[in-house]
């Protein structure tokens, strides 16, 4: 009998607010009341979770919606909202996909995938309907979103690109011999402007598909982002030592550039306009534009955000002015006391850049808060600015900086931090976790020492924060017996005690002279056992102390922890270990060894050497037979804790194995000596410690796995990452077989490795250049197996389509023959028709997806793939999906088609066919938007409504009121 597993599987990430990989959205659903113009919220903010994308409440700081994919499990890194329909959000991922959400009902509408590598930046045109995106792998793709499809791949930049802008020039562009009606084509005229790391910034013609102006958009390095002013008339570039580069855009000559294409005349349509710097010299990261108002916010990779506001016309004349008299009075000085020549008056568009935008205030964040990595204005109807701020450190922020007054005062004004979410995570790394003995709490423990709590307790069920506490650097933590006290090991060796329903500190105890390393509570529940850097291992007894209340003469009962024995060793102690029949304490020290000691007597009992590097964790399983041992040299070690022989060393990580844990209290007995270990290579482990062989490997986490804590009947696992997650792996009973589990990562190697083989490059280009424009294209294995899935149906279907075919011939001159024997799969698939089967084929397949599995099948299934379409045309069966599939297949193989014989009579046969569908598909259409116009125009005509001021008289009285009242 093959011996079987359960299987693990992660069920629940928690304890992230917002992760520093991608931009914060903010959006104003829930800030007035319904049915009231009160302001009732602070908007939201859409922010990134590792592969997740959560949706906060800024107000009350909790957590609307959770986007995830299971599919997914790459990080989100980058996020951009729809100006048109306001509930889609375009989102990049890390391995070069895009998924199209809708925030409605938190589900996937669209998902594209055409880059290589990691998305960087997303931006939608003014209709909505295409989005560019832009990637690591220096390329950009226009997607369109209504037919699903990429449109082409703009090749040009030689770095990453880090900011895209669609620009649309004005109507009034195009109304030179236009009727005045026909005005809506400038959403039609697009350009895209694009600056990428090889610094420099490009305008491409979306339409004709080229560039059509570069500029190197930084005087020393890389381009790091781009911001675009309101009105698309001006924008910045930014680069290192805080430099920025201002340049005006010519939208009208924009507008004229399509229609004078064949001119050949050299035209510039991005003019430099001159070059500001900011405070920080750090590398620039973000550019936002203020939508209503004259501000600019620019921040840096440091704790600091600059806001930059534009003078009125007014107050440049004004500083020009002054200027302007500085210097007359200077020259006047220098020619002694003669006047000097009048100057001429300085137009807006000839004064210098720094005279139109200037400093206005720096917003910089408090210790503790991190460094900025997203920005994001709130436009809400407050009179103030409000900057929503995402850092490196788990929280999101909002500033408040009142507008610039009529006052002459140059003082800076004054901001303030109004709102916060940060209560859902942890603002440094997660160093120590623990379970209460009911699985119900766990307790996390952060290394920083920060006003908003370094120990949060957790319901587990349902993720929810329930206490935030401030504690120092801890590295350990427990649980106390009771599970009301939890005690932490800080780094500046002392031991904490902590009241949760309290929400106290109820002691300090300076335990060590050195760092607590670790800390364990005695089976028997009534001491508590730490090892530090001073070399000793100190064992504390739990007493009830009576405490006298001061100024009164009752006393209250008090926990103290007393210290009863000391242990000292040669070398730090790591970790310790009691085993669960409290015989045996295993001490884990610097020297790479494992003492085991008789609890009682504390003698040495045996000693394990074995491993190259630190011992950093250790576990015995509940039967007190085994002991695991986890180093910093990837290995585990197995020993018998009869003898101390070492039983197996397995090479376990490809990193410092952090953590390793048996189930303290198996239900089966089989489970004694089921083993987890976590390591800093981000993979949690399962292992069967009897036959030494690895049972699953369960990936999920982006960062090191700091710290792991097993529930009491192993029915779940939980894990604390450098990612700022806590992540819960749930045992289900779907039971694993080792077998098919090898089986299983064998595959996942052979299409890794096909997968990278087929993104790489062209080799018929042999080194040649890239064209500029390239199909928007990516294979992958998804669309490989649609690919042989097309073939399969079609190799099945044209042999059954033959033999109906032939069957119904004969059938005209014998009525009673029989029908013919069908391919077992259709008679499966209700009788299905060959025709039909091979349509669903295709339907089935993502429209994202279509071309590149078309692109899989040869020239030599065109025929029968022809001889389908054919028969799709006649009877119109989904005729946009036949039209798509034809025209693709034409277009690819062109050259082909045109040279073979046997396709001409198919598509000559077809063409008539074709053009009868299309014409009545197009006057449908046609007919139906007239409908639609008519039934717009009527609405238009009802909604003007008159108002007139009339006399109503109110009920139940004679009094009069003035009211306006609908008379329309």
């Amino acid at each position: 009998m093959v011996k079987t597993y359960n299987k693990y599987e992660h069920t629940d990430a928690f304890g992230v607010v917002a992760t520093a990989t991608s931009n914060i959205v903010w959006t104003s659903e829930g800030v007035s009341q319904p049915g009231s113009s009160r302001s009732a919220g602070a908007g939201r903010a859409y922010a990134a979770a590792n592969e997740q994308v959560l949706c906060w409440d800024i107000k009350k700081g909790e957590l609307l919606s959770r986007w995830r994919d299971a599919s997914c499990t790459e990080q989100v890194t980058v996020i951009c909202r729809s100006a048109v329909d306001v509930d889609l959000f375009a989102v990049g991922y890390a391995d070069g996909s895009i998924r199209v959400w809708d925030s409605r009902t938190s589900t996937v509408v669209i998902s594209f995938n055409g880059h290589k590598s990691a998305v960087t930046i997303l931006a939608f045109d003014r209709s909505g309907v295409r989005l560019a995106s832009g990637s690591k792998d220096t390329d950009i793709v226009i997607w369109d979103l209504v037919s699903e499809v990429g449109l082409f791949k703009l090749r040009g930049h030689k770095g990453e690109i880090t900011g895209l802008h669609f620009l649309h020039p004005p109507k009034a562009a195009q109304e030179d011999g236009v009727d005045g009606e026909d005005v809506e084509m400038d959403t039609d005229q697009a350009f895209l402007l694009s600056t990428s790391k090889d610094s420099l910034v490009k305008i491409w013609d979306v339409s004709s598909q080229h560039c059509i102006e570069t500029h190197v958009a930084q005087s020393n390095g890389e381009c790091w982002a781009l911001g675009v002013s309101p009105d698309g008339s001006s924008c910045m570039t930014a680069g290192n030592d805080g430099e920025l580069r201002i340049w005006t855009v010519d939208l009208a000559g924009l507008g004229q550039a399509a229609s004078s294409v064949g001119e050949g005349v050299e035209q510039r349509y991005l003019h430099e306009r001159g070059t500001l710097y900011r405070q920080g010299k750090d590398r620039t990261l973000g550019i936002a534009y203020h939508r209503k108002s004259d501000y600019i916010a620019v921040h840096g990779s440091e704790r600091a955000v600059e806001l930059w506001r534009m003078r009125s016309e007014k107050e440049v004349q004004k500083a020009l002015s002054r200027k302007r008299k500085r210097r007359r009075e200077k020259a006047k000085e220098e020619a002694n006391g003669e006047a000097p020549e009048a100057e001429e008056e300085i137009s807006l568009a000839e004064a210098a850049i720094g005279d139109i935008i200037v400093p206005y205030v720096t917003v910089r964040i408090a210790p503790g808060g991190g460094k900025v990595r997203s920005i994001s204005w709130m436009q809400g109807r407050s009179k103030k600015l409000q900057l929503l701020v995402g850092t490196d450190s788990n929280l999101l922020d909002v500033y408040e900086i009142p507008q610039k007054s009529k006052s002459k005062s140059e003082e800076e004004p004054e901001y303030n931090r109004t709102l916060s979410v940060e209560l859902a995570g942890h603002r440094q790394d997660i160093r120590a976790l623990a379970l209460s003995s009911d699985d119900r709490m766990l307790a996390s423990a952060s290394s920083g020492k920060s006003a908003n709590g370094g120990l949060k307790i957790w319901n587990v069920r349902t993720q929810n924060c329930l206490r935030t506490l401030e504690c120092g650097k801890a590295l350990c933590a427990a649980f106390l017996p009771g599970d009301k006290i939890v005690v932490v090991g800080t780094k500046d060796g002392d031991l904490e005690l902590y009241d949760i329903a309290a929400s106290s500190l109820l002691d300090k105890i300076p335990a060590h002279e050195g760092t607590v390393w670790t800390l364990q509570v005695h089976p028997d529940g009534k001491s508590l056992v730490t090892g530090g850097a001073d070399k000793t291992v100190k064992f504390w007894d739990f007493e009830i102390a009576q405490e006298e209340i001061p100024g009164t003469k009752r006393t209250m009962p008090r926990l103290k922890l007393i210290q009863s024995r000391i242990l000292k060793v040669n070398d730090d102690v790591l970790n310790v270990h009691f085993s669960p029949d409290s015989r045996l304490l295993a001490v884990a020290t610097m020297d790479n060894t494992v003492k085991v000691f008789f609890v009682d007597s504390l003698k040495l009992f045996l000693n394990l050497y074995g491993h190259k590097l630190p011992v950093l964790n250790m576990s015995i399983s509940s039967d007190s037979k085994l002991i695991a041992t986890s180093s910093a040299d990837k290995n585990i070690r197995l020993w018998g804790l009869d003898f101390g022989d070492c039983h197996k060393a397995l090479y376990a990580h490809e990193d410092s194995i952090l953590n390793v844990s048996f189930i303290p209290h198996p239900v089966q007995a089989d489970e004694k000596h089921i083993l987890f270990s976590a390591s800093k290579d981000r993979v949690l482990k399962s292992w069967d410690a009897d036959k030494f062989e690895l049972i699953q490997k369960l990936r999920g986490h982006h960062g090191e796995i700091w710290a792991m804590t097993m529930s009491r009947t192993g029915d779940f696992v939980i894990t604390a990452s450098h990612d700022k997650s806590m992540r819960i792996w749930t045992r289900t009973d779907e039971p694993i077989f080792l077998e098919e589990e090898r089986e299983k990562e064998l595959e996942e190697l052979y299409e890794n490795t096909l997968a990278t083989s087929l993104e790489d490059e062209d080799p018929l280009l042999n080194g040649a250049e890239a064209p500029e424009v390239g199909a928007a294209s990516k294979q992958t294995t998804s669309t490989l197996t649609a690919g042989e899935r097309i073939q399969e149906a079609l190799d099945l279907g044209l042999e059954d389509l033959l033999l109906v075919r032939a069957w119904t011939k004969q059938k005209q001159t014998n009525p009673n023959l029989a029908p013919p024997q069908r391919n077992p799969l259709y008679l499966a698939l209700n009788n299905v028709s060959a025709e039909r089967h091979v349509l669903n084929t295709l339907s089935k397949i993502p429209a994202a997806q279509l071309h590149d599995a078309l692109l899989v099948l040869p020239f030599s299934s065109l025929p029968a793939l022809f001889t389908f379409i054919a028969v799709w045309v006649q009877r119109r069966w989904n005729v946009t999906l036949t039209c798509r599939v034809l025209f693709f297949m034409l277009k690819t193989h062109q050259r082909q088609i045109v040279a073979s014989r046997e396709l001409k009579s198919v598509l000559e046969s077809m063409r008539d066919d074709l053009r009868r569908t299309l014409g009545g598909d197009k006057d449908l259409i046609g007919f139906n938007v007239a409908a639609v116009r008519f039934v717009g125009e009527r609405v238009d005509e009802k909604g003007i409504v008159r108002l007139e001021d009339v006399e109503k008289a109110e009920e139940g009285g004679g009094k009069k009121k003035r009211a306006f009242v609908d008379v329309a």
